[in-house]
C-alpha cells in the first residue's frame, strides 16, 4: 500500500514536513479553510468538503483546540477510530502542557501541570487522543516556533521590535525545519504511546534572541522595556506566566535526530538567508496612526 498522509490543518509546520515525504513517493492530503494550493498535495477545503480516511496511513493533526477539546475528534473522531490502515498518527501539542517551574528544567516525565487557557486545552485534547483504544499515537510537545516568515527580523526592519525584560525569564524554541526532521523521524521509527518533546538545546531569554537578530541585521539593539510597563495584550503577557527550561534528550536518544539549528544562533542566521531583507518594504502604518 502507497503511503498517505493527511495532514489536519495544512499549516506552517506540515508545509515543512510535506516535501520530505513527497520525494519518497508518498501521497500526501492537506486541509484548509480556505483554498489554498500546495505543490504536490492534494488540498481539501475543510470543514466543507469529506474528509476520506481509506487508504490513510498516517495523520498528522496541527488544528488547535478550544475550551470543549479537539475539534478534530468532534467532527471526525468516529472515522479515526474506526479507521483500519493507521500506522502512525502525531498530534502536535505544546510545551506550555507543563505550566510554571520557576526556570527549572522539564522532560517528558514531568507531570502535565497547566497554568493558561492555551495549556489546559492542549492538556485536554492530548487526553482525548490517548482515550482512543489501539491508535498509533504520538504526542509532540512544541516550543515556540519560528523559521522563514517567522522570525523576528521584519519587525526589527519596521522598527517596531521592543526587548521586554523579565528577570529570569526564558523560553524554549524550535526552527520549523527541525520540528520536520523530528516528524519524518518518527515516522520512519514509530513508538505508540511516545511523547517527545520539540525543542532546541538553549533555553535563552527573549530579550537576547531580539538582540543578537539586531546584530546579524547591523541594526541598533532596540531598547530595554521593563515588563510590567510594556503594555502587552493579555495573550502576550500569559506567555511571559511560564518559565521553564525544556529538555530535548528524547528525540536524541529515540529518534536519532541531530538538529540542524541546535540554538536560536544558528536557527535565525539561517532564516536571514532564507528571507529577502534587501527589498522589505515596512508595512504602511493604519491612517489616522
Amino acid at each position: 500500500m502507497r503511503k498517505t498522509l493527511l495532514c489536519l490543518g495544512f499549516g506552517y509546520t506540515a508545509r515543512a514536513l510535506a516535501p520530505r515525504l513527497l520525494a519518497q513517493g508518498w501521497r500526501v492530503i492537506g486541509t484548509s479553510r480556505e483554498t489554498v494550493a500546495a505543490d504536490g498535495v492534494e488540498m481539501i477545503t475543510w470543514p466543507g468538503q469529506d474528509v476520506p480516511l481509506d487508504g490513510v496511513t498516517h495523520i498528522l493533526n496541527s488544528i488547535g483546540p478550544n475550551a470543549e477539546g479537539d475539534p478534530v475528534l468532534a467532527a471526525l473522531g468516529d472515522q479515526i477510530t474506526a479507521a483500519t490502515d493507521l500506522e502512525w498518527v502525531g498530534y502536535l501539542s505544546t510545551t506550555a502542557v507543563y505550566g510554571h517551574h520557576d526556570g527549572a528544567w522539564v522532560d517528558e516525565d514531568t507531570p502535565v501541570a497547566p497554568s493558561s487557557q492555551r495549556g489546559y486545552w492542549r492538556a485536554k485534547a492530548e487526553a482525548q487522543w490517548q482515550a482512543i483504544p489501539e491508535l498509533p499515537l504520538h504526542i509532540f510537545r512544541l516550543a515556540g516556533i519560528y523559521g522563514p516568515g517567522r522570525g523576528p527580523f521584519a519587525k526589527l526592519m519596521a522598527g517596531k521590535a521592543r526587548r521586554i525584560i523579565k528577570p529570569g525569564q526564558v523560553f524554549s524554541r524550535i526552527h520549523v525545519e527541525d520540528i520536520a526532521q523530528v516528524l519524518a523521524a518518527s515516522i520512519a521509527r514509530p513508538e505508540p504511546g511516545g511523547i517527545y518533546n520539540v525543542c532546541d538545546n538553549d533555553p535563552a531569554p527573549p530579550q537576547d534572541v531580539l538582540g543578537y537578530a539586531a546584530e546579524l541585521l547591523g541594526l541598533p539593539v532596540p531598547a530595554e522595556v521593563p515588563f510590567d510597563e510594556a503594555g502587552m495584550t493579555p495573550m502576550a503577557r500569559s506567555f511571559y506566566g511560564e518559565n521553564k527550561r525544556v529538555r530535548n534528550r528524547r528525540i536524541k536518544a529515540e529518534l536519532g535526530v541531530e538538529l540542524l539549528y541546535p540554538t536560536y544562533r544558528e536557527g535565525l542566521r539561517a532564516v536571514l538567508e532564507a528571507e529577502d531583507m534587501e527589498s522589505f518594504v515596512p508595512p504602511a502604518e493604519p491612517p489616522g496612526v
